[in-house]
Parts: C-alpha cells; sequence; structure tokens
C-alpha cells in the first residue's frame, strides 16, 4: 500500500490529511493552567491563573487546585477573542486526579530505592561475616591427626591476615553503609510528611465553557484562606542625616497545597475577611425583676437535654477545633493594621517563588526617609544612663504594626516594633548615649510632724541629677522623674522644682516630669525636686513606685 501511494501523489495527500484528521480532533482544548499573579492579604490571598485556549475551543479545564479555595470569589475571563460561559466545580480526593499527583513521589522512590540498596548490601556483608566465622569456627574444630595437608608458618600467616583483612572491610563497609542508611532515612521523613500531607488533601478542578474564535488565553481567579503575611521594619539613624530611614519589609508564606512559582505578587494591607459593617448598640431596657417568674422559666427549660440557641454555636466550635487539629500547622500572623479608609499595597518588582510547605520568604518592599528631631533622654532615679530617641510622624500611607530592627551609625543596636497606631510624635529609641553622663545625688528624706498639736505625720524628700554633655556638639536634653501623686484628699503633696520642668504630666500621666533643654558642648545641668508630704498622723499610707 505505502508504494501505490507513491505512484499516486494525490492519494498520498488524501492519506495524509485522513491521517491527521483523527489527531486534530483528540487534540486537548487547554493546556495545563498556571499561576501568574497572587495579592496576599493577612490571613487571605487571591491567586490568578492562565491557561492557553486553542481556537474553536469549548471549554478549558483548571485542575488540581486547592480545596480551601472559596467558590463564591471564582471570577472567569478571557481575552477579547473567547466568550465566557458558565463555571462548574467538582472537588475529588487527590489521589483520585491523576494530573495531581505529589511531584515528591519521584524523589520519595529514589531514597527508597537507595535505602533498599543498601539494605541489601548489609545483608549481603552479614552473608559473608557469617561465612567467615563458619571457616575459622570448621578450622579450629578439625582434629590434630585428622587428614589434612602439613601447614606452614607462611601459610597459616596468610590465611590469617586473609581472614583479618576481610573481617575488617566487612565491619567498616557495614559502618558506612548504616550511616549512609541514617542520612537516607532523614532526608526522606520530612518528605513522607509533606507527602501525607498534600496526599491527603483534596483537591478541586473547575471547568469554564467558552467560545474561541482565536487562540487566546482564560484566566480564572480565586480566594483562599490561610496564607498570609507579617510586616517588618528596619530603622537606620544616621546623627549626622537628615532622619531616619525606615525600610519596609514582608515575611511572607502560605500552605495551599499549590507553590507560587515565579509569580507576580502583591502584598495589601486590606482585610477581606473584616466585617464590612459595624454592629450597631443592642437595645437598652429596664424593667422591674420578677424572681418567681424567672423560676417558673428556668424549671420549664431544665429537662431539656440542650438549648436549640446554642447547638448550632457549640457544633460548629467542634467542628473547628476538629478542622483546626486535622489541618497542617501554619505559622501565626498577628498583623495589626491602622484604621485607615484605604488599605496599601506593595507589588514585588521581580517575580516570587514562594513554596506550599509554609516556608517563609522575606520581601524588601522599600524605603522611605522620615525627617527626625533627635533627643537625648535621660531618666537618672532609674538609670544613670542617657539614651538617643529619634521622633517621628508617620510617613504616608499605612505602616502596620511590626517588629523592627534599629542599626545607629550602620551598627545594629537592638530591636522594637514600629507602631504608628500611638499617638504622634513616635519614638524610637536607637540605644545608650555613652558620651553623655548622667549623675543621680543619693535621695533626702526627712520625716517628723505637722499640723496643730502635731496632728499630722510629715515627710520630705528631695532629688537630684546633673548631666554633662561630652559631646563636641550640642543637645537637647530631656530629663524624666517620677513626682508624688495623691490619690486621697486627705493626703497632701507639696512640689517644688528647679529648674521649672516644661511637664508635669508627661505622655499624659500625672506625676510624670519632664525637664527639657538644649545641653551645650561640654557644658553640665543641674536639676532637682523638692516633695513635702502630710497626712493624717493616726492613718497609714499606702505607697507605690
Amino acid at each position: 500500500m505505502p508504494m501505490r501511494l507513491l505512484r499516486f501523489p494525490a492519494l498520498a495527500a488524501l492519506a495524509s490529511l485522513a491521517a491527521s484528521l483523527p489527531a486534530a480532533a483528540a487534540a486537548p482544548e487547554s493546556a495545563a493552567s498556571r499561576i501568574t499573579r497572587v495579592t496576599v492579604y493577612p490571613g487571605a490571598a487571591v491567586v490568578e491563573r492562565a491557561a492557553p485556549v486553542a481556537a474553536g475551543a469549548r471549554r478549558v479545564v483548571f485542575e488540581c487546585l486547592p480545596a480551601k479555595l472559596d467558590e463564591q470569589s471564582l471570577t472567569a475571563s478571557a481575552s477579547a477573542a473567547v466568550r465566557v460561559g458558565e463555571i462548574s466545580v467538582q472537588t475529588l480526593p487527590r489521589e483520585q486526579a491523576a494530573a495531581c499527583a505529589s511531584p515528591l513521589q519521584e524523589r520519595i522512590r529514589e531514597l527508597q530505592d537507595k535505602i533498599a540498596a543498601a539494605d541489601a548490601e548489609k545483608e549481603a556483608l552479614d552473608l559473608s561475616a557469617e561465612y567467615l566465622k563458619a571457616v575459622i569456627k570448621a578450622v579450629q574444630a578439625a582434629p590434630d591427626g585428622g587428614e589434612r595437608a602439613p601447614a606452614n608458618a607462611s601459610a597459616i600467616t596468610a590465611t590469617a591476615e586473609a581472614l583479618r583483612k576481610s573481617g575488617q572491610d566487612n565491619a567498616l563497609r557495614a559502618l558506612q553503609l548504616d550511616r549512609r542508611k541514617e542520612d537516607l532515612q532523614r532526608q526522606l521523613k520530612p518528605l513522607l510528611a509533606e507527602s501525607r500531607r498534600l496526599g491527603g488533601s483534596r483537591v478541586t478542578t473547575v471547568t469554564v465553557t467558552l467560545a474561541a474564535e482565536k487562540a487566546g488565553e482564560a484566566r480564572l481567579s480565586y480566594q483562599v484562606r490561610g496564607p498570609g503575611w507579617q510586616p517588618g521594619y528596619r530603622a537606620a539613624l544616621d546623627p549626622a542625616g537628615p532622619g531616619v530611614k525606615l525600610e519596609r519589609l514582608a515575611l511572607v508564606a502560605q500552605d495551599t497545597g499549590e507553590d507560587w512559582q515565579d509569580v507576580a505578587l502583591t502584598l495589601s494591607t486590606g482585610q477581606p475577611g473584616r466585617a464590612t459593617q459595624a454592629e450597631l448598640p443592642r437595645p437598652w431596657t429596664l424593667d422591674i425583676s420578677q424572681p418567681e417568674l424567672e423560676r417558673a422559666r428556668s424549671a420549664s427549660f431544665s429537662g431539656r437535654s440542650y438549648s436549640p440557641a446554642v447547638e448550632p454555636a457549640v457544633m460548629s466550635q467542634e467542628a473547628s477545633a476538629e478542622e483546626a487539629d486535622s489541618a497542617p500547622e501554619m505559622p501565626r500572623f498577628e498583623v495589626e493594621t491602622t484604621d485607615r479608609a484605604y488599605a496599601t499595597e506593595f507589588r514585588a518588582p521581580q517575580r516570587i517563588t514562594v513554596p506550599a510547605s509554609g516556608e517563609r520568604v522575606t520581601l524588601t518592599l522599600g524605603s522611605v526617609t522620615v525627617p527626625a528631631r533627635l533627643i537625648t533622654r535621660a531618666a537618672p532615679a532609674v538609670e544613670e544612663a542617657a539614651y538617643l530617641i529619634a521622633e517621628i510622624t508617620p510617613p504616608d500611607g499605612i505602616w502596620p504594626a511590626g517588629p523592627m530592627q534599629l542599626t545607629r551609625d550602620g551598627a545594629l543596636v537592638g530591636s522594637g516594633r514600629l507602631d504608628f497606631s500611638q499617638p504622634a510624635p513616635i519614638a524610637l529609641s536607637f540605644g545608650p548615649d555613652e558620651q553623655v553622663s548622667v549623675k543621680a545625688e543619693a535621695a533626702q528624706d526627712r520625716s517628723g510632724t505637722a499640723g496643730f498639736m502635731g496632728s499630722k505625720g510629715e515627710r520630705k524628700t528631695r532629688r537630684a541629677f546633673s548631666v554633662q554633655n561630652r559631646r563636641k556638639t550640642p543637645i537637647e536634653l530631656q530629663v524624666i522623674d517620677a513626682a508624688p501623686v495623691s490619690k486621697n484628699e486627705r493626703i497632701t503633696v507639696q512640689s517644688a522644682y528647679t529648674p521649672k520642668p516644661a511637664d508635669t504630666a508627661f505622655l499624659k500621666q500625672p506625676g510624670l516630669i519632664l525637664w527639657q533643654q538644649s545641653l551645650a558642648a561640654g557644658a553640665t545641668a543641674s536639676f532637682s525636686a523638692e516633695h513635702t508630704i502630710q497626712w493624717p498622723k493616726d492613718a497609714q499610707i499606702d505607697e507605690r513606685q
């Protein structure tokens, strides 16, 4: 037949066309989809997948999607030449979806084969060792008068050396095999755990009907619960610079069951899981209590085994507990956001890979230099040391509260927390200032009586401090101390300060005294506070400090 077709070119062309028709009819309507973009919120993520669509295709299938996806959030779109119809969803166990087999299985089988090979070699070594032992026992058990060839000294030495070397080689090789097996098992253990996590989960398949006049692309977007990101910051202070450089960081992790491989990643401070409507206050009613009616009402319900109004909530809590026990443990993200009208989004300039294993990925989201007011602050009664403080105001945008590393002059000085929800300005502490000396004199206390006929107890307290600026430049100094505050009208407090403090309720805390002044290079400033406390002589003061 082939020879006959070669003689008639027209027949050969028809045969070739006929052979191509079944292949075209059997061609898949779409290729495998891929994740192109992910937007991560605290506790959730919106994933966008794309799949190529052939001309004339009637449907596109998105397989191996996570079972955690919110079906109500499914949206489908396509390029201009492709019209999108209805969406159908099916959820199956992963083992029933052949296309969703875990890629870990090949690596697991490879490690298991290596472990089996090590076990086989170890068994061969054990068999060889048993054989050597049998040979030695046979030689030792042979009678002296037996019919055997006489052995000279050299033959005995060679035999003993051969047995020794064989036994030593076997023992050394057995030790190497045991260590190799332990190493393979260490590699296998986390893969098996990941395989069980994926294999025990369910997967979702989404089918989108469409009409493709030309080749194009179909896109599917859906929301999944669980992923999250945690903000972090680096604050760098250069005392000679214009301010504080704030660098944004983000810690991203997810365990949705699908890897985010080379995706366009966007981080958002928005919270789609938050309620969209505020709760209203409950009605406030007043009535006369009726004990007899209440007792009768309680007795009528005492015979019931459950309360219909409570049971669904209890069942929901139990179901949530079971789901939490069966779900894999994820890193906890306690992200706090400022109460603003709009969210701030961060788009990574490069494509990012975030595996589904819960591995944490740290991203740098950019930096901004914030004007700062530098202050040297001391609380001599607590500690004879001065600390460098930078007061800043929140920059534009939303800055969720998060941990922060602080550096000064390029050196790490410690860690703190950035939280712009506090009243401005925000004070960032950049560690002690060793070039500022702080001294506190010993407190002077005198007790006695006062009032008519000594009816009142009295105590006078004096505290004094001094601060010396050893720098070559002036500093803005703050000295803070606590003054006694009376909580009872029978206790009176009179205070005198030198010099006059700038505030007697620093940070809106009564009794927190603030001295503030500029201190020239090499200069020393002194501060003192005297307090006179009087109370009824027959009363006892409860003093807390």
